[in-house]
């Protein structure tokens, strides 16, 4: 038998033992092998080598989330306990801190997790556009909304502003029940649900009462300079030739923008071909434009989808033979 003493003078022992010690109650049941007792700010472990040395481990995730945030809900303690995978792990506790975009209002941290999406915020510090083209599911949109709140948070720029092309609406929007935001809000979605993920509700409802960040469709985006800002264009596949000129022409001093788009999930009309594809062709040699490419090797969702993007790139390259 081995036993060992872990020193938790860093954080608040009531914090991390919990209230009654109802989280180190988590800890005894998550290692029932080991003999676990508590004496001021130690911990003394006792038992096999190798459950202390598992034990040990998440201890000091534990610790090391507590010194960063201070506090720990008794939902993430366990959580974090339970946690097998580096994925899941990494989403509570910060283990590559160079990697964190930004941490969200739980203290999980919103980060890169793949080689392109490395990319995309390598090539962000040098660069004042970026297209970020690959299929749904690749993080694009998710990446680009964590480097514009983090610029924000760094006070980069004063304001970010997130627009998407309301293709699928098109002529139908009179039909549609309530006023032009209802009727507009289920297509810019998908930008609340990231902004969500990365920002306290309450803050997030100042920023947008304030214009501090702004979701708009793309057509509100005619005749306007933007400066100072970060802006986001999503669904840029969905855009027509003068559409996206005319957003890349409403940059202004101080801006950095993000167009990101899949070009094989168009939703214009048949007669009408995609701005997003001339874009990327014609602006590819200019300098402050970076081009990314993501593709299955980058989706984070599901384990299917990498397999059904797969099957569709197969069937679309037969046809094109």
């Amino acid at each position: 038998m081995t036993e060992t003493i872990i020193n938790l003078d860093s954080v608040n022992p009531i914090e991390f033992f919990g209230t009654n010690n109802g989280k180190l109650d988590l800890l005894k049941k998550r290692f029932p092998l080991l003999k676990i007792l508590s004496r001021g700010t130690q911990l003394k472990l006792s038992g096999a080598s190798e459950q202390i040395e598992q034990a040990k481990e998440k201890i000091e995730l534990l610790v090391q989330y507590l010194q960063r945030n201070g506090n720990v809900s008794h939902n993430y303690f366990e959580q974090i306990l339970g946690g097998d995978d580096a994925d899941s792990i990494d989403n509570f506790v910060d283990k590559h801190p160079n990697d964190v975009l930004v941490f969200g209002p739980n203290g999980k941290s919103v980060r890169a997790r793949t080689q392109n999406q490395k990319k995309m915020v390598a090539v962000a510090e040098h660069n004042d556009i970026i297209f970020a083209i690959g299929p749904a599911g690749t993080g694009k949109t998710y990446t680009a909304v964590a480097l514009a709140v983090r610029a924000l948070k760094n006070k980069m720029v004063k304001k970010i502003i997130l627009t998407r092309p309301a293709v699928e609406a098109g002529e139908s929007l009179g039909f549609l029940p309530g006023d032009l935001k209802e009727k507009i809000d289920p297509y810019l979605r998908p930008l609340y649900d990231a902004l969500d993920d990365m920002i306290p509700a309450d803050k997030l409802g100042y920023y947008m009462s304030t214009r501090v960040i702004e979701i708009a469709p793309l057509a509100y985006m005619r005749g306007r300079t933007l400066d100072n800002a970060f802006i986001i264009l999503d669904e840029a596949q969905n855009t027509t030739d003068l559409q996206i000129k005319m957003f890349l022409t409403r940059i202004g001093s101080n801006a950095k923008a993000i167009i990101t788009g899949d070009l094989s999930q168009i939703d214009l009309p048949k007669n009408q071909k995609s701005g997003l594809d001339k874009a990327t062709r014609i602006l590819k040699n200019i300098d402050g434009i970076a081009h990314i490419e993501l593709d299955e090797e980058d989706v984070v969702r599901h384990r299917l989808v990498k397999a059904i993007i797969r099957a569709y790139d197969k069937e679309r390259e037969k046809n094109e033979q």
